[in-house]
């Protein structure tokens, strides 16, 4: 099939069109021939959870990391308070 694509693109769209005819054969073996129209939509359809699987797992994890840099920040900024709380205390204890 011809497409019309920029310079220095050509080599990309023929490895995305490899890829995307493997998963069509994939397919065939796993379902039988059910016609071009209808492997190409499961084809499109099983990318397209696999994507949404992967951004799901990507997104929970800059979400936990996050978190985890949120609590660590925490920790700090309370050990912080509590070596000044302690500093003042004696302070105070030295005056009285």
């Amino acid at each position: 099939m011809r497409s019309a694509a920029r310079p220095g693109q050509e080599a990309r769209l023929e490895e995305l069109g490899a890829r995307f005819d493997q998963r069509v054969k994939e397919l065939i073996e796993a379902l039988g021939d059910l016609g071009a129209e209808r492997l190409f939509l499961a084809a499109g359809l099983s990318i397209l959870d696999e994507l949404d699987a992967q951004a799901a797992n990507s997104g929970s994890k800059a979400l936990d990391d996050r978190i985890r840099n949120l609590e660590n920040r925490a920790a700090t900024l309370l050990t912080d308070a509590a070596a000044r709380i302690e500093m003042l205390s004696r302070r105070v204890d030295e005056a009285s």
